[in-house]
């Protein structure tokens, strides 16, 4: 079997999920081809496809689509496939010759299925796999579903027509799919993220009495990982004569905003960006932390609790999307309603008093919940049942 897996650019370092899921499917005998827009130099997991470029340039765009349209020369009885697939579907012919250009990689390509790594990949490319005679599949995370489909309603309905399977991380996201038009008759399949367990773990925990609480959470700073809010509660914590630090690992276009926030709130002090860090660094900050927070607008699962969970750390999260079920409440850790850093600050401050054993307990539940279900072996099996 050979699978097409289509992303916008090679995976990075943190995304651990797609190098997991590749080297399973390989490990099991099957080859992994990647169809991306951008390759990086460091990725030699498997064979790289890269799309057709785009120049301003009128004399070098000239020769791209040159170069293009006779690399599909062998492929004419596809391309005349597709051309029909989308003049049925009332595609104008310049839309069609732009959408052939801009699909010649993966119209030349012999796959049996091609999986889009996100949904929104697959706009404009709907009837590729149709053409090409593979599967289609599709991976809905949190911004495919939460927000995508918000801003631009029905843009998923042409999808739904030539979808052949779903993956989504949450039952939450399925629901979400449901709600915008995904018909029943599709299968799907709920695989959620995974870590390595084995360099996520850490010795149990004590919980003794400090002076000052640490806080942290990872993520990209985007409005949509709530970090505003979270600042908004830990305003209210120092109000009440807390004493803390809270760490926030990322990059991302929200720093000023959520600079700001903290300056205004008079946690200057108090809050710490650490910008990008790799995976050893990120365990080195967990390991003194006594309190995750991931207080999210929007999230579709999210590693990063996962990997705190593993560590044995007091998880704080938002309700939102996958969270309820990436942490269960009061078993593994805390889910509290989001847009409310009143009921945030309330959580963490019931936390910290709570008594030693009963945080003890906590932990142990959150190290076995994360062992047991979201371990890479675990998700390796299901997605080779995917395809199956």
């Amino acid at each position: 079997m050979k699978i097409g897996l289509v992303l916008s650019t090679t995976p990075g370092y943190s995304e651990t999920f797609f190098h997991s899921k590749i080297k399973g499917l390989q490990n099991n005998g099957i080859e992994v081809h990647l169809f991306c827009s951008n390759k990086k130099k460091d990725f030699t997991l498997c064979p790289v496809v890269e799309s057709a470029k785009v120049s301003k340039n009128p004399v070098l765009m000239s020769w791209y689509l040159a170069k293009e349209y006779i690399y599909l020369l062998p492929y004419v009885s596809t391309v005349a496939h597709y051309v029909n697939l989308e003049r049925k579907e009332g595609m104008g012919w310049v839309t069609i010759f732009k959408r052939i250009y801009l699909n010649a990689h993966l119209l030349r390509a012999k796959v049996d299925w091609l999986h889009f790594g996100f949904a929104t990949l697959a706009l404009g490319k709907e009837t590729v796999a149709k053409a090409i005679g593979a599967k289609m599949a599709i991976s809905f995370r949190g911004f495919d579903i939460g927000v995508y489909p918000v801003k631009f309603p029905n843009c998923y309905k042409l999808l739904w027509k030539y979808v052949d399977k779903v993956h989504a991380n949450s039952n939450d996201i399925l629901v979400l799919a449901k709600k915008y038009g995904l018909p029943e008759n599709v299968p799907v399949q709920r695989i959620t993220p995974a870590i390595d367990v084995e360099r996520f773990s850490a010795a149990l925990q004590n919980f003794s009495k400090k002076s000052i609480t640490i806080f942290m959470t990872t993520g990209r700073l985007h409005w949509k990982k709530g970090l505003v809010q979270t600042v908004e509660a830990l305003a209210i914590l120092k109000n009440q004569g807390f004493d803390f630090i809270y760490k926030i690992v990322g990059e991302g276009e929200e720093y000023e905003r959520i600079a700001f926030a903290a300056y205004q709130l008079g946690l200057k002090e108090n809050v710490q960006f650490l910008g990008k860090l790799n995976h050893s660094e990120v365990k080195w900050e967990l390991e003194k932390t006594d309190i995750y927070l991931q207080y999210s607008i929007q999230e579709g699962f999210c590693n990063a609790v996962l990997e705190a969970q593993a560590m044995g750390k007091l998880c704080i999260v938002s309700d939102a999307e996958g969270l309820p079920e990436n942490v269960l409440h009061e078993h593994s850790g805390w889910v509290v309603p989001k847009h409310s850093p009143e009921l945030l600050a309330q959580q963490i401050m019931k936390v910290i008093s709570m008594e030693k054993q009963a945080k003890i307990k906590i932990s142990q539940n959150a190290v076995k919940r994360v062992k047991e279900n979201f371990n890479i072996e675990k998700q390796q099996r299901e997605f080779l049942e995917f395809y199956g």
